[in-house]
Protein backbone atom coordinates (compact mmCIF):
# COMPACT_ATOMS: atom_id res chain seq x y z
CA UNK A 1 0.00 0.00 0.00
CA UNK A 2 1.01 3.43 -0.69
CA UNK A 3 1.09 6.25 1.77
CA UNK A 4 -2.51 7.51 0.51
CA UNK A 5 -3.65 4.55 1.40
CA UNK A 6 -3.75 5.70 5.31
CA UNK A 7 -4.41 8.78 7.25
CA UNK A 8 -2.72 9.97 10.27
CA UNK A 9 -4.48 9.88 13.52
CA UNK A 10 -3.80 10.29 17.07
CA UNK A 11 -4.91 9.13 20.58
CA UNK A 12 -3.48 10.32 23.83
CA UNK A 13 -0.35 7.74 23.12
CA UNK A 14 0.32 9.39 19.88
CA UNK A 15 0.03 9.60 16.33
CA UNK A 16 -0.65 6.52 14.23
CA UNK A 17 -1.56 5.88 11.04
CA UNK A 18 -4.45 4.25 10.19
CA UNK A 19 -6.06 3.02 6.84
CA UNK A 20 -7.63 5.42 4.76
CA UNK A 21 -10.57 3.78 4.10
CA UNK A 22 -11.36 2.67 7.89
CA UNK A 23 -14.32 4.03 9.82
CA UNK A 24 -12.28 3.22 12.95
CA UNK A 25 -9.71 5.49 14.15
CA UNK A 26 -6.10 4.88 16.34
CA UNK A 27 -7.16 2.90 19.35
CA UNK A 28 -8.88 0.61 17.20
CA UNK A 29 -5.86 -0.03 14.84
CA UNK A 30 -3.33 -0.20 18.29
CA UNK A 31 -5.16 -3.07 18.77
CA UNK A 32 -5.08 -4.88 15.40
CA UNK A 33 -1.40 -4.42 15.29
CA UNK A 34 -1.37 -5.97 19.44
CA UNK A 35 -3.41 -8.62 19.20
CA UNK A 36 -2.94 -10.44 15.92
CA UNK A 37 -3.85 -13.91 17.93
CA UNK A 38 -6.68 -16.00 16.66
CA UNK A 39 -8.13 -14.20 13.80
CA UNK A 40 -11.73 -14.83 15.75
CA UNK A 41 -13.51 -11.91 16.10
CA UNK A 42 -16.49 -11.11 18.44
CA UNK A 43 -20.03 -12.42 17.41
CA UNK A 44 -22.36 -9.72 15.21
CA UNK A 45 -25.03 -10.20 18.00
CA UNK A 46 -22.04 -8.78 20.55
CA UNK A 47 -21.14 -6.10 18.74
CA UNK A 48 -25.04 -5.40 18.17
CA UNK A 49 -25.43 -5.02 22.09
CA UNK A 50 -22.62 -2.51 21.32
CA UNK A 51 -24.22 -0.49 19.69
CA UNK A 52 -27.67 -1.06 21.07
CA UNK A 53 -26.21 0.13 23.99
CA UNK A 54 -24.62 3.10 22.39
CA UNK A 55 -27.74 4.07 20.60
CA UNK A 56 -29.70 4.16 24.32
CA UNK A 57 -26.63 5.84 26.07
CA UNK A 58 -26.91 8.87 23.61
CA UNK A 59 -31.08 9.09 23.89
CA UNK A 60 -30.86 8.85 27.93
CA UNK A 61 -27.91 11.24 27.89
CA UNK A 62 -29.90 13.65 25.41
CA UNK A 63 -33.59 13.18 27.79
CA UNK A 64 -31.45 14.32 30.82
CA UNK A 65 -29.81 17.37 29.05
CA UNK A 66 -26.29 16.42 29.20
CA UNK A 67 -25.82 15.53 25.32
CA UNK A 68 -26.53 17.68 22.38
CA UNK A 69 -29.96 16.67 20.94
CA UNK A 70 -28.39 16.91 17.24
CA UNK A 71 -25.22 15.22 18.46
CA UNK A 72 -27.44 12.21 20.23
CA UNK A 73 -29.89 12.01 17.19
CA UNK A 74 -26.56 11.35 14.58
CA UNK A 75 -25.38 8.81 17.52
CA UNK A 76 -28.33 7.54 17.40
CA UNK A 77 -28.72 6.64 13.60
CA UNK A 78 -25.03 5.64 13.13
CA UNK A 79 -25.29 3.12 16.05
CA UNK A 80 -28.33 2.29 14.19
CA UNK A 81 -26.58 1.02 11.15
CA UNK A 82 -24.74 -1.28 12.92
CA UNK A 83 -27.76 -2.68 15.01
CA UNK A 84 -29.06 -3.91 11.31
CA UNK A 85 -25.76 -5.13 10.34
CA UNK A 86 -24.17 -2.57 8.54
CA UNK A 87 -20.31 -1.90 8.51
CA UNK A 88 -19.83 -5.26 9.82
CA UNK A 89 -15.82 -5.19 8.37
CA UNK A 90 -15.38 -2.42 10.85
CA UNK A 91 -15.12 -4.35 13.65
CA UNK A 92 -11.80 -6.65 12.91
CA UNK A 93 -10.37 -6.90 16.33
CA UNK A 94 -9.46 -10.36 17.66
CA UNK A 95 -11.41 -11.84 20.61
CA UNK A 96 -8.12 -12.22 22.38
CA UNK A 97 -7.58 -8.76 23.64
CA UNK A 98 -7.35 -6.37 26.43
CA UNK A 99 -9.56 -8.53 29.00
CA UNK A 100 -11.94 -5.59 29.92
CA UNK A 101 -12.81 -5.51 26.44
CA UNK A 102 -11.87 -1.80 26.16
CA UNK A 103 -10.62 -1.90 22.69
CA UNK A 104 -14.06 -3.37 21.49
CA UNK A 105 -15.61 -0.38 23.24
CA UNK A 106 -13.45 2.08 21.45
CA UNK A 107 -13.71 0.07 18.10
CA UNK A 108 -17.21 0.72 18.53
CA UNK A 109 -17.44 4.48 19.74
CA UNK A 110 -14.64 5.32 17.09
CA UNK A 111 -16.58 3.75 14.52
CA UNK A 112 -20.30 5.43 15.82
CA UNK A 113 -18.17 8.72 15.96
CA UNK A 114 -17.49 8.74 12.57
CA UNK A 115 -20.63 7.86 11.49
CA UNK A 116 -22.41 10.58 13.28
CA UNK A 117 -19.90 13.52 12.19
CA UNK A 118 -20.28 12.81 8.75
CA UNK A 119 -24.68 13.29 9.69
CA UNK A 120 -24.12 15.96 11.80
CA UNK A 121 -21.89 18.06 9.96
CA UNK A 122 -19.81 18.61 13.20
CA UNK A 123 -17.16 16.75 14.81
CA UNK A 124 -18.83 13.77 17.30
CA UNK A 125 -16.20 13.13 20.33
CA UNK A 126 -16.01 8.74 20.42
CA UNK A 127 -14.94 9.52 24.35
CA UNK A 128 -16.82 12.48 25.33
CA UNK A 129 -20.25 12.06 23.28
CA UNK A 130 -20.58 8.34 22.03
CA UNK A 131 -19.14 7.05 25.19
CA UNK A 132 -20.52 9.32 27.62
CA UNK A 133 -21.60 8.38 31.13
CA UNK A 134 -19.89 4.91 30.26
CA UNK A 135 -17.03 2.75 30.73
CA UNK A 136 -15.48 -0.03 29.10
CA UNK A 137 -15.89 -1.78 32.29
CA UNK A 138 -19.44 -1.00 32.49
CA UNK A 139 -20.66 -1.40 28.59
CA UNK A 140 -18.69 -5.04 28.04
CA UNK A 141 -19.99 -6.82 30.94
CA UNK A 142 -23.75 -5.21 30.10
CA UNK A 143 -23.16 -6.28 26.20
CA UNK A 144 -22.37 -10.19 27.10
CA UNK A 145 -25.80 -9.79 29.09
CA UNK A 146 -27.88 -7.85 26.65
CA UNK A 147 -26.36 -9.97 23.45
CA UNK A 148 -26.61 -13.26 25.46
CA UNK A 149 -30.16 -12.40 26.75
CA UNK A 150 -31.05 -11.46 23.05
CA UNK A 151 -30.00 -15.10 21.37
CA UNK A 152 -31.40 -16.95 23.91
CA UNK A 153 -34.64 -15.47 23.43
CA UNK A 154 -34.46 -15.03 20.03
CA UNK A 155 -32.39 -18.31 18.88
CA UNK A 156 -31.90 -21.13 21.17
CA UNK A 157 -35.57 -20.94 23.25
CA UNK A 158 -37.43 -21.12 20.37
CA UNK A 159 -35.36 -24.17 19.43
CA UNK A 160 -35.73 -25.83 22.30
CA UNK A 161 -39.32 -25.34 22.45
CA UNK A 162 -39.45 -26.62 18.93
CA UNK A 163 -37.16 -29.77 19.62
CA UNK A 164 -39.74 -30.60 22.68
CA UNK A 165 -42.78 -30.45 20.83
CA UNK A 166 -41.72 -32.30 17.56
CA UNK A 167 -40.73 -35.25 20.37
CA UNK A 168 -43.62 -34.92 21.89
CA UNK A 169 -45.60 -35.45 18.22
CA UNK A 170 -43.27 -38.52 17.46
CA UNK A 171 -43.82 -39.78 20.97
CA UNK A 172 -47.35 -39.81 20.55
CA UNK A 173 -47.45 -41.74 17.53
CA UNK A 174 -45.39 -44.12 18.82
CA UNK A 175 -47.00 -44.77 21.65
CA UNK A 176 -48.20 -48.41 20.35
CA UNK A 177 -44.59 -49.45 19.57
CA UNK A 178 -43.19 -51.54 22.15
CA UNK A 179 -39.28 -52.50 21.81
CA UNK A 180 -37.09 -53.91 24.47
CA UNK A 181 -35.98 -51.58 27.13
CA UNK A 182 -32.29 -51.11 27.77
CA UNK A 183 -29.84 -50.92 30.70
CA UNK A 184 -26.18 -50.87 31.01
CA UNK A 185 -26.59 -51.24 26.99
CA UNK A 186 -28.32 -54.89 27.94
CA UNK A 187 -31.58 -56.39 27.52
CA UNK A 188 -34.32 -55.18 30.06
CA UNK A 189 -38.05 -55.33 30.45
CA UNK A 190 -40.08 -53.71 27.45
CA UNK A 191 -41.14 -49.94 27.09
CA UNK A 192 -42.96 -48.38 24.31
CA UNK A 193 -40.90 -45.75 21.89
CA UNK A 194 -43.52 -43.56 23.16
CA UNK A 195 -42.45 -43.91 26.77
CA UNK A 196 -38.22 -43.68 25.66
CA UNK A 197 -38.98 -40.38 23.44
CA UNK A 198 -41.43 -38.85 26.26
CA UNK A 199 -37.88 -38.78 28.54
CA UNK A 200 -36.03 -37.19 25.53
CA UNK A 201 -38.89 -34.49 25.71
CA UNK A 202 -38.69 -33.69 29.53
CA UNK A 203 -34.89 -33.23 29.14
CA UNK A 204 -35.33 -30.58 26.45
CA UNK A 205 -38.77 -29.23 28.24
CA UNK A 206 -36.42 -28.79 31.45
CA UNK A 207 -33.35 -27.67 29.95
CA UNK A 208 -35.68 -24.91 28.53
CA UNK A 209 -36.64 -24.00 32.03
CA UNK A 210 -33.32 -24.33 33.46
CA UNK A 211 -32.05 -21.55 31.08
CA UNK A 212 -35.05 -19.46 31.39
CA UNK A 213 -34.34 -19.41 35.52
CA UNK A 214 -30.90 -18.12 34.33
CA UNK A 215 -31.79 -15.42 32.10
CA UNK A 216 -33.21 -14.19 35.43
CA UNK A 217 -29.77 -12.73 36.23
CA UNK A 218 -28.88 -11.96 33.11
CA UNK A 219 -31.03 -9.50 32.70
CA UNK A 220 -29.35 -7.67 35.42
CA UNK A 221 -27.06 -4.97 33.77
CA UNK A 222 -24.25 -3.09 35.01
CA UNK A 223 -24.37 -0.26 32.94
CA UNK A 224 -24.21 2.18 35.45
CA UNK A 225 -21.36 1.53 37.45
CA UNK A 226 -18.97 3.32 34.79
CA UNK A 227 -15.16 2.59 35.56
CA UNK A 228 -15.44 0.78 39.28
CA UNK A 229 -19.13 0.41 39.90
CA UNK A 230 -19.40 3.59 41.88
CA UNK A 231 -21.04 5.62 38.74
CA UNK A 232 -18.26 8.09 38.56
CA UNK A 233 -19.56 10.22 35.66
CA UNK A 234 -22.56 9.07 34.80
CA UNK A 235 -25.76 11.01 35.41
CA UNK A 236 -27.58 9.62 38.72
CA UNK A 237 -30.74 8.12 37.01
CA UNK A 238 -28.17 7.29 34.14
CA UNK A 239 -28.31 2.99 34.96
CA UNK A 240 -32.21 3.61 35.17
CA UNK A 241 -33.42 4.75 31.97
CA UNK A 242 -30.68 3.10 30.28
CA UNK A 243 -32.19 -0.15 31.46
CA UNK A 244 -35.98 1.10 30.44
CA UNK A 245 -34.74 2.11 26.85
CA UNK A 246 -32.87 -1.10 26.60
CA UNK A 247 -36.26 -2.61 27.68
CA UNK A 248 -38.13 -0.33 25.04
CA UNK A 249 -35.48 -1.90 22.45
CA UNK A 250 -35.57 -5.53 22.82
CA UNK A 251 -39.15 -6.15 24.71
CA UNK A 252 -36.44 -8.02 27.79
CA UNK A 253 -36.97 -6.98 31.20
CA UNK A 254 -33.99 -5.48 31.94
CA UNK A 255 -32.72 -3.88 35.35
CA UNK A 256 -29.63 -1.89 36.99
CA UNK A 257 -27.89 -4.71 39.16
CA UNK A 258 -28.47 -4.82 42.85
CA UNK A 259 -24.73 -3.93 42.97
CA UNK A 260 -22.69 -2.49 40.29
CA UNK A 261 -19.65 -3.76 42.19
CA UNK A 262 -20.96 -7.55 42.15
CA UNK A 263 -21.48 -6.28 37.96
CA UNK A 264 -17.83 -5.34 37.35
CA UNK A 265 -15.89 -7.50 39.85
CA UNK A 266 -17.73 -11.35 38.45
CA UNK A 267 -19.43 -12.56 35.68
CA UNK A 268 -21.34 -15.56 37.83
CA UNK A 269 -24.62 -14.83 35.94
CA UNK A 270 -22.85 -16.02 32.73
CA UNK A 271 -21.23 -18.79 34.43
CA UNK A 272 -25.04 -19.23 35.37
CA UNK A 273 -26.27 -19.37 31.88
CA UNK A 274 -23.09 -21.22 30.79
CA UNK A 275 -23.67 -24.04 33.27
CA UNK A 276 -27.09 -24.69 32.07
CA UNK A 277 -26.04 -24.47 28.54
CA UNK A 278 -23.46 -26.97 29.45
CA UNK A 279 -26.67 -29.17 30.67
CA UNK A 280 -28.98 -28.29 27.50
CA UNK A 281 -25.77 -30.28 25.61
CA UNK A 282 -25.14 -32.95 27.64
CA UNK A 283 -29.10 -33.69 27.09
CA UNK A 284 -28.42 -33.44 23.37
CA UNK A 285 -25.56 -35.62 23.50
CA UNK A 286 -27.47 -38.36 25.47
CA UNK A 287 -30.77 -37.67 22.72
CA UNK A 288 -28.19 -38.23 19.55
CA UNK A 289 -26.44 -41.48 20.88
CA UNK A 290 -29.60 -43.05 21.62
CA UNK A 291 -30.64 -42.55 17.73
CA UNK A 292 -27.00 -43.55 16.89
CA UNK A 293 -27.41 -46.61 18.61
CA UNK A 294 -31.19 -47.44 17.76
CA UNK A 295 -30.12 -46.69 13.98
CA UNK A 296 -26.86 -48.86 14.03
CA UNK A 297 -26.80 -51.18 11.60
CA UNK A 298 -28.67 -51.87 9.25
CA UNK A 299 -27.97 -55.57 9.38
CA UNK A 300 -25.52 -55.52 11.83
CA UNK A 301 -26.62 -53.25 14.73
CA UNK A 302 -30.11 -53.10 16.55
CA UNK A 303 -31.68 -51.35 13.71
CA UNK A 304 -34.67 -50.31 15.41
CA UNK A 305 -35.24 -47.38 13.23
CA UNK A 306 -33.86 -45.61 10.05
CA UNK A 307 -33.11 -42.17 10.62
CA UNK A 308 -33.40 -40.10 7.27
CA UNK A 309 -30.77 -40.90 4.57
CA UNK A 310 -28.95 -37.61 3.99
CA UNK A 311 -25.56 -38.43 2.19
CA UNK A 312 -23.61 -40.66 1.35
CA UNK A 313 -21.93 -41.90 4.39
CA UNK A 314 -18.50 -43.58 2.97
CA UNK A 315 -16.07 -42.44 0.21
CA UNK A 316 -14.95 -46.24 -0.33
CA UNK A 317 -18.40 -48.12 0.81
CA UNK A 318 -21.02 -47.78 -1.90
CA UNK A 319 -24.51 -47.47 0.02
CA UNK A 320 -23.31 -46.54 3.48
CA UNK A 321 -25.59 -44.14 5.21
CA UNK A 322 -24.84 -42.61 8.55
CA UNK A 323 -26.58 -40.65 11.34
CA UNK A 324 -24.49 -37.43 10.52
CA UNK A 325 -27.13 -35.39 12.36
CA UNK A 326 -26.81 -37.14 15.72
CA UNK A 327 -22.99 -37.21 15.28
CA UNK A 328 -23.15 -33.20 14.55
CA UNK A 329 -25.06 -32.67 17.89
CA UNK A 330 -22.54 -35.15 19.85
CA UNK A 331 -19.49 -32.81 17.92
CA UNK A 332 -21.92 -29.42 19.18
CA UNK A 333 -22.33 -30.92 22.71
CA UNK A 334 -18.29 -31.28 22.87
CA UNK A 335 -17.79 -27.68 21.71
CA UNK A 336 -20.45 -26.09 24.82
CA UNK A 337 -18.93 -28.15 27.21
CA UNK A 338 -15.37 -27.20 26.28
CA UNK A 339 -17.00 -23.60 25.94
CA UNK A 340 -18.18 -23.62 29.86
CA UNK A 341 -14.58 -24.72 30.67
CA UNK A 342 -13.41 -21.63 29.17
CA UNK A 343 -16.42 -19.61 31.07
CA UNK A 344 -15.48 -21.28 34.51
CA UNK A 345 -11.70 -20.50 34.34
CA UNK A 346 -12.33 -16.68 32.77
CA UNK A 347 -15.32 -16.20 35.38
CA UNK A 348 -13.35 -16.41 38.09
CA UNK A 349 -10.82 -14.67 36.83
CA UNK A 350 -11.79 -11.01 38.59
CA UNK A 351 -9.30 -9.25 40.37
CA UNK A 352 -10.76 -6.71 42.68
CA UNK A 353 -12.92 -4.54 40.57
CA UNK A 354 -13.10 -5.70 37.46
CA UNK A 355 -12.95 -9.24 35.56
CA UNK A 356 -10.43 -9.36 32.80
CA UNK A 357 -11.23 -12.32 30.69
CA UNK A 358 -14.85 -10.15 29.19
CA UNK A 359 -13.91 -10.98 25.41
CA UNK A 360 -13.57 -14.36 25.85
CA UNK A 361 -16.56 -15.02 28.18
CA UNK A 362 -18.88 -13.10 25.43
CA UNK A 363 -17.13 -15.21 22.51
CA UNK A 364 -17.68 -19.02 23.85
CA UNK A 365 -20.80 -18.05 25.62
CA UNK A 366 -22.17 -16.63 22.60
CA UNK A 367 -21.19 -19.68 20.18
CA UNK A 368 -22.62 -21.73 22.87
CA UNK A 369 -25.99 -20.30 22.14
CA UNK A 370 -26.02 -20.44 18.17
CA UNK A 371 -24.34 -23.91 17.76
CA UNK A 372 -27.34 -25.44 20.22
CA UNK A 373 -30.32 -23.83 18.94
CA UNK A 374 -29.16 -24.33 15.28
CA UNK A 375 -28.68 -28.16 15.72
CA UNK A 376 -31.58 -28.42 18.27
CA UNK A 377 -33.34 -27.35 15.17
CA UNK A 378 -31.55 -29.85 13.20
CA UNK A 379 -32.22 -32.71 15.32
CA UNK A 380 -36.00 -32.19 15.35
CA UNK A 381 -36.75 -31.61 11.18
CA UNK A 382 -33.58 -33.86 9.53
CA UNK A 383 -33.75 -36.81 12.65
CA UNK A 384 -36.42 -37.18 14.98
CA UNK A 385 -39.29 -36.32 12.96
CA UNK A 386 -38.43 -38.26 9.81
CA UNK A 387 -37.01 -41.18 11.65
CA UNK A 388 -39.19 -44.38 10.63
CA UNK A 389 -39.55 -47.49 12.95
CA UNK A 390 -38.45 -50.74 12.18
CA UNK A 391 -41.00 -52.73 13.87
CA UNK A 392 -39.97 -56.30 11.77
CA UNK A 393 -36.95 -56.10 14.49
CA UNK A 394 -38.20 -55.14 17.29
CA UNK A 395 -41.01 -57.77 17.47
CA UNK A 396 -38.40 -60.06 16.81
CA UNK A 397 -35.77 -58.96 19.54
CA UNK A 398 -38.93 -59.09 22.15
CA UNK A 399 -39.95 -62.40 21.21
CA UNK A 400 -36.28 -63.31 22.19
CA UNK A 401 -35.96 -61.13 25.37
CA UNK A 402 -35.54 -63.52 28.50
CA UNK A 403 -35.77 -60.71 30.47
CA UNK A 404 -39.08 -60.72 30.32
CA UNK A 405 -39.50 -63.55 32.29
CA UNK A 406 -39.28 -61.02 35.08
CA UNK A 407 -43.15 -60.28 34.64
CA UNK A 408 -43.56 -64.15 36.27
CA UNK A 409 -41.54 -63.47 39.73
CA UNK A 410 -44.91 -62.99 41.59
CA UNK A 411 -45.94 -66.09 40.23
CA UNK A 412 -43.16 -68.45 40.25
CA UNK A 413 -40.46 -66.71 42.29
CA UNK A 414 -37.17 -65.32 41.32
CA UNK A 415 -34.78 -68.46 41.39
CA UNK A 416 -37.09 -70.40 39.00
CA UNK A 417 -37.78 -67.17 36.64
CA UNK A 418 -33.47 -67.06 36.21
CA UNK A 419 -33.50 -70.49 35.65
CA UNK A 420 -36.12 -70.27 32.76
CA UNK A 421 -34.39 -67.27 31.68
CA UNK A 422 -30.75 -68.81 31.68
CA UNK A 423 -32.79 -71.73 29.31
CA UNK A 424 -33.49 -69.19 27.12
CA UNK A 425 -30.48 -67.77 26.47
CA UNK A 426 -28.79 -71.25 26.34
CA UNK A 427 -31.30 -72.60 23.80
CA UNK A 428 -31.84 -69.16 21.98
CA UNK A 429 -35.40 -69.91 21.85
CA UNK A 430 -38.24 -67.53 22.88
CA UNK A 431 -38.91 -66.99 26.67
CA UNK A 432 -42.65 -67.90 26.38
CA UNK A 433 -41.75 -71.19 25.10
CA UNK A 434 -39.06 -72.41 27.30
CA UNK A 435 -41.63 -71.28 30.49
CA UNK A 436 -44.38 -73.20 29.31
CA UNK A 437 -41.79 -76.36 29.63
CA UNK A 438 -40.68 -75.75 32.62
CA UNK A 439 -43.49 -74.63 34.72
CA UNK A 440 -47.42 -75.61 34.56
CA UNK A 441 -49.01 -72.41 33.80
CA UNK A 442 -51.28 -73.01 30.69
CA UNK A 443 -50.26 -71.20 27.49
CA UNK A 444 -52.99 -68.90 27.33
CA UNK A 445 -51.99 -67.30 31.09
CA UNK A 446 -48.55 -67.26 29.98
CA UNK A 447 -49.56 -65.56 26.46
CA UNK A 448 -51.05 -63.07 29.34
CA UNK A 449 -48.48 -63.21 31.55
CA UNK A 450 -45.47 -62.25 28.94
CA UNK A 451 -47.27 -59.78 26.77
CA UNK A 452 -44.92 -56.89 26.24
CA UNK A 453 -47.37 -54.06 25.30
CA UNK A 454 -48.88 -55.05 28.79
CA UNK A 455 -45.96 -54.87 30.01
CA UNK A 456 -45.06 -51.67 29.08
CA UNK A 457 -48.11 -50.26 31.94
CA UNK A 458 -45.79 -51.12 35.14
CA UNK A 459 -47.13 -52.90 37.92
CA UNK A 460 -48.15 -56.48 38.22
CA UNK A 461 -49.62 -58.88 35.56
CA UNK A 462 -53.38 -59.97 36.44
Amino acid sequence: MTATDYRTEQDSMGQLQVPASALYAAQTQRAVENFPISGLTLPPAFIRAVALIKKCAARVNVELGVLDADLGAAIQAAAQEIIEGGHADQFPLDVFQTGSGTSTNMNANEVIATLATRAAGRKVGANDHVNMGQSSNDTIPTAIHVSAAMECHGKLLPALEHLAATLETKAAALADSVKTGRTHLMDAMPITLGQELSGWALQIRNAHARVGMALTRVYKLAQGGTAVGTGINAHPEFAARIADALIHETGLPFTPNDSFFESLGCQDAAVELSGQLKTVAVGLMKIANDLRWMNSGPLAGLGEIELPALQPGSSIMPGKVNPVIPEAACMVAAQVIGNDTTITVAGQSGSFQLNVMLPVIAHNLLQSIELLANVSRLLADKAIAGFVVREDNLRKALALNPILVTALNPVIGYAKAAEIAKAAYKQQRPIIDVAADMTGIPRAELEKLLDPAQLTLGGISA
